[in-house]
């Protein structure tokens, strides 16, 4: 089946937000962190509303997402999720080339995120490098890795 990738729809927002929670569990997350990360991986109407939501379909079936907004000169990657089914098939990949794609349509000079540290070196073989750290907006105390790929 070919992939193909859509835009988001206020009707996909269970589908998205129980896909980003089962690829963040996947990462061998304990039930208390999961909890405690639910509301921030939740995909709602209004979040539509402010990021461009991309959805990577294989058939009718939604394998991964992402939601990136242009900020000034700079992509920010809100969310990129694989269903943990398809990881390591290449769907990251393509996700990560369709951001690319739309920074360059909207000139951005760089693509920026905060990244999951079990995603780093996804990131880092799509050219990004870390930069800094942010704070977590799920887990007081806990710093993510910032990262940034220039175009």
């Amino acid at each position: 089946m070919m992939l193909h990738m859509r835009p988001a729809t206020v009707s996909d927002c269970g589908v998205l937000s129980d896909l980003s929670f089962r690829s963040k569990a996947s990462n061998g997350y304990d039930a208390v962190f999961m909890e405690a990360c639910r509301d921030e991986l939740a995909v709602t109407p209004e979040a539509l509303t402010d990021g461009e939501f991309r959805i990577a379909e294989l058939g009718r079936k939604p394998v991964g997402f992402f939601d990136i907004r242009l900020e000034n000169d700079t992509l920010e990657v809100y969310a990129l999720y694989v269903d943990p089914d398809f990881k390591r098939a290449g769907i990251g990949r393509k996700l990560w080339v369709a951001v690319e794609e739309r920074a360059i349509a909207m000139a951005a000079r760089a693509i920026k995120l905060d990244a999951d540290p079990n995603a780093v070196e996804f990131y880092e073989a799509m050219g990004c490098r870390v930069s800094g750290q942010s704070p977590s907006g799920s887990i007081p105390g806990r710093m993510l890795p910032r990262m940034c790929k220039w175009l």
